[in-house]
């Protein structure tokens, strides 16, 4: 006895609309629907079908405007219509940095904290080391 089975692929199209986003966050950011079909290798035509949910993208081909995005495909796909803006805490005072990390969940946090105390241990031996070798 054989059972046979068939699948069919997941039309993840019903759930979301991911040329909708992508045209979202090309807009956002300023590029051309040529720009993003050229980075994607796909004709124009084809690419504005994405964008219009007539046609969905291939992996590759949504790999690639990831990449261009400067994105995730995940984000991509679950972009909830914003860009985030970028945060530059060059020009913040130290009291705005501080808040600005606090901010961060837990784990990022001890990551960022991780990296400070290293700097900070690297620059104390750093010291250390020239006042020691000063004196010889």
């Amino acid at each position: 006895m054989s059972i046979m089975t068939t699948f069919e692929p997941y039309n993840y199209s019903s759930d979301m609309n991911i040329g909708k986003n992508i045209k979202k966050i090309r807009e956002q950011k300023g590029l051309m629907q040529k720009e993003v079909a050229s980075a994607a290798a796909i004709h124009t035509s084809n690419y504005s079908k994405i964008e219009k949910g007539e046609r969905e993208p291939s992996i590759e081909a949504l790999d690639r405007i990831a990449t261009l995005l400067g994105m995730t495909v995940d984000e991509i796909i679950h972009f909830e219509g914003k860009m985030p803006r970028e945060v530059k805490i060059k020009d913040k005072t130290a009291t705005e940095k501080l808040q600005l990390i606090e901010q961060l969940d837990d784990e990022d946090k001890q990551a960022v904290y991780r990296i400070i105390d290293g700097m900070l241990t690297k620059s104390k031996f750093k010291d250390f080391f020239q006042k020691n070798v000063a004196a010889l």
